[in-house]
């Protein structure tokens, strides 16, 4: 039983695809197969159901994934130390990451990344709130940006209060208000930005006790405020993603200052990699926002 073969599953499980993994792992397919092969020989089970619909794990192998990546971390992290030890900073990060971060610090995070540790190298894994937790939890990832007003389950370094805004477009009656308040807000048609985990906008209605009047739900940002410029309604988004909005478009406070809190949640037991790639994405986040 080896290591290549524990990452020839984890791969397999991570894009439910023979064909990709292999590309990513720089294998044949059939190297790939077999490797999958030579581990149900091993174990004495079938690991990964096979079907024209795709590659999914059977029960026993979701069973074993989660161990099997623990092994991975810890041979990463003693390939790191062992780096560490001559002097060197190597290894690979994985993180898990949303779009807003994407676009506004990730640039300078990976740039910061890349001319202090050019031997670390780093997979992004995009999500929402709730599928970076649980890959987190499941040992895919070992650090990812989070809404963390409501985590206690990691190691959490608060980078940012990003403030949350109503966004209108300039045929609303609202365009030209300093601040909009909850009852104005329930008299518009709103536009629910839909995604996992925990719901900033959901939390700030029920706190302040607002019913709005959803027309739509949608999860892209970029179609939330296609929706509101045709005036089809308003939303609530976060100031991070409305940092160029178009003439017709404007993004006002709400009447009670909102935001969600963002955080980079790490696993307990953080690499050397892991720790430098903390470390990078406070003093950019300190130094840039």
């Amino acid at each position: 039983m080896s290591l290549v073969k524990f990452e020839v599953l984890n791969k397999v499980a991570e894009v439910k695809s023979f064909t990709k993994a292999a590309d990513f792992l720089g294998l044949t397919q059939s190297a790939v197969s077999h490797a999958i092969t030579s581990l149900e020989t091993e174990f004495g089970f079938l690991l990964v159901n096979r079907n024209r619909s795709g590659i999914t794990l059977t029960n026993e192998g979701e069973q074993l994934l989660l161990p099997i990546r623990k092994v991975l971390h810890y041979y990463e992290e003693v390939q790191q130390e062992a780096a560490s030890i001559v002097g060197l900073t190597k290894g690979l990060i994985k993180v898990g990451v949303f779009k807003s971060v994407s676009i506004s610090w990730l640039p300078e995070i990976i740039k910061f990344m890349q001319s202090k540790y050019p031997d670390i190298r780093i997979e992004l894994i995009e999500g929402d709130y709730y599928e970076i937790e649980q890959w987190l939890l499941n040992g895919l990832i070992d650090c990812g940006f989070m809404n963390i007003s409501h985590s206690n389950q990691f190691d959490i370094i608060p980078l940012k209060k990003d403030r949350l805004l109503c966004v209108v477009s300039d045929q609303s009656n609202l365009y030209n208000h300093s601040t909009i308040t909850f009852e104005e807000l329930e008299k518009e048609q709103f536009i629910m930005p839909a995604y996992g985990g925990y719901h900033d906008v959901k939390r700030i209605f029920e706190q302040n006790k607002v019913k709005p009047n959803i027309r739509f739900e949608l999860m892209e940002e970029s179609s939330i405020l296609s929706m509101v410029a045709h005036h089809i309604g308003i939303s609530i988004l976060p100031e991070m993603v409305l940092q160029s909005l178009s003439q017709q478009l404007r993004a006002i406070p709400l009447e009670a200052d909102s935001y969600r809190s963002i955080g980079l949640a790490t696993r307990y037991n953080l690499s050397p990699a892991g720790k430098k790639f903390a470390e990078a994405t406070k003093f950019v986040v300190d130094n840039e926002f």
